[in-house]
C-alpha cells in the first residue's frame, strides 16, 4: 500500500465512523421521541438500526469519494448539502408532463424501473420515494413509502404529488430544501431527509435518472 492510498482508506474510515456516528445519535433521539405502539415494534428498529446506519454512511462515503454526486457530504450532520434555489423548482412542471415521463418509463423499461429513486411533493418540500412495483395494464406505479400513483387518473391523495426527476428537483430533495410558498421566494431551514432517504439517495444516477446507480459497498468494518 501506498502512502497516498494509505492515507485515502484511513481517511474514508475516519468519514464513514463520523457518519454512523452522527446517523446513530438522530435516529435514537427519534427513537426516543416516537410514540412506542409496542416494544416488538422498538426492539425491531433498534435491531435494524446498526445495518441500515452502516449501509447508508458505508454508501454515502463511496458515492462522496468517487464523484457520483453533485451534492456536497456533511459528514459531521450526516446529510447532504446543495445550494438552494430562490424558489421551489417544480413551478415548470405541469402533471401532464410528468406522467408522460412516467408512462414513457414504465413502456420502455418495465421491470427495469423497480428499484428507481423518484421524488414526491410533499407539503413544503420534496422528499425521495423507490419505485417498487409497476401495474402496466393499469398504467400505474407504487412507490415504496408513499404508495400507487395513477398516470391516466388525478391521484385522491392531493397531499403527495409525484415529480419528474430532474437535477434541480433531485438537488433538492437530498438537501431537504424547504420554501414557505410556492409561488413566494421565502426560504425555510432545511429538513433532515429520513434514513431511508439518505440510504436511497446514493443510488441516484446523476447522468440517467431513468435507472438507479449500481454501488457496490466499500470493505469498512460494521460497528
Amino acid at each position: 500500500m501506498t502512502q497516498s492510498s494509505f492515507w485515502q482508506t484511513n481517511k474514508q474510515n475516519n468519514d464513514f465512523a463520523e457518519l454512523c456516528n452522527a446517523l446513530y445519535e438522530r435516529e435514537v433521539h427519534l427513537l426516543a421521541n416516537t410514540e412506542m405502539t409496542s416494544i416488538q415494534y422498538m426492539q425491531g428498529r433498534l435491531k435494524s438500526l446498526p445495518y441500515y446506519i452502516n449501509k447508508t454512511a458505508n454508501l454515502m462515503t463511496q458515492v462522496n469519494e468517487q464523484g457520483h454526486s453533485p451534492l456536497t457530504l456533511d459528514i459531521q450532520n450526516a446529510t447532504w448539502s446543495a445550494k438552494q434555489a430562490s424558489k421551489l423548482s417544480v413551478l415548470s412542471q405541469s402533471e401532464e408532463d410528468v406522467l408522460s415521463w412516467y408512462t414513457r418509463l414504465i413502456s420502455q423499461t418495465n421491470k427495469a424501473s423497480l428499484g428507481l429513486v423518484v421524488p414526491i411533493l410533499k407539503a413544503d418540500h420534496i422528499v425521495l420515494d423507490s419505485i417498487d412495483r409497476i401495474d402496466a395494464e393499469k398504467k400505474r406505479i407504487r412507490t415504496n413509502v408513499s404508495g400507487w400513483f395513477s398516470l391516466i387518473e388525478t391521484n385522491v391523495d392531493h397531499s403527495l404529488s409525484l415529480l419528474k426527476p430532474t437535477k434541480k428537483v433531485m438537488l433538492s430533495a437530498c438537501a431537504g430544501h424547504r420554501w414557505q410558498d410556492r409561488m413566494k421566494a421565502i426560504k425555510l431551514r432545511p429538513v433532515i431527509p429520513s434514513l431511508r432517504e439518505l440510504l436511497i439517495s446514493c443510488a441516484i444516477d446523476w447522468q440517467n435518472f431513468k435507472q438507479p446507480l449500481a454501488v457496490n459497498p466499500l470493505p469498512f468494518k460494521a460497528l
